[in-house]
């Protein structure tokens, strides 16, 4: 592994399969996830006088990476539609939940999820779904459930006016979510 040098190319080598991955993982695209990793080592190269050694030299890449995915989601906010406009918010609840608000299909129908986790199908379909959502809501889910950002920073990146707009979009891309996955992986059986 990469001692404490300053250098970009032992970077790249050693953990740039590493920062790809988890830019694909937030980003979905090949080419920014690219951009990423090489926005990620610049950056890195730029302050590398500034670390102090106290992480890993992998660490202190994701770290910068992190930052750098905010702040594109930040940047570019902004030019996608509004986390309101929703066509098929009365289909998706109708398929959701039955005339007395309960859930259609309750998870204990899904089987043992807890399998699915080690599927490297299963997270085949889960990127495919969330592939399918509007990039508004991939890049909410992403920023609070993967990333784990607060209500308050998810706000903020995304120009997002109220947290109770937030709540409301976010449980919507969860509802879409979940309905992708019962059609793609669950319902398979």
């Amino acid at each position: 592994m990469t001692q404490l040098t300053g250098d970009p190319a032992a970077w790249l080598a050693d953990y740039g399969d590493a920062l790809y991955r988890y830019a694909m993982l937030r980003v979905r695209s090949e080419p920014l996830a690219e951009d990423m990793v090489q926005e990620t080592l610049l950056a890195a190269w730029q302050s590398f006088a500034q670390f102090n050694g106290q992480s890993s030299v992998k660490t202190w890449l994701i770290g910068i990476m992190k930052h750098k995915i905010i702040d594109h989601f930040r940047k570019y906010s902004h030019e996608t539609e509004s986390l309101d406009d929703f066509e098929d918010t009365d289909e998706l609840l109708a398929h959701s939940f039955d005339a007395d608000g309960h859930w259609k299909i309750k998870l204990i129908d899904w089987g043992t999820p807890d399998k699915s986790i080690n599927d490297e199908q299963f997270w085949q379909v889960f990127y495919r779904c969330l592939a399918r959502l509007p990039q508004n809501m991939a890049d909410l889910f992403i920023l609070r459930t993967v990333e784990g950002l607060s209500s308050e920073e998810c706000c903020k990146v995304l120009a997002i006016e109220t947290t109770n707009q937030l709540c409301v979009a976010l449980s919507r891309t969860r509802l879409k979510l979940r309905q992708c996955l019962e059609i793609q992986w669950f319902d398979q059986g």
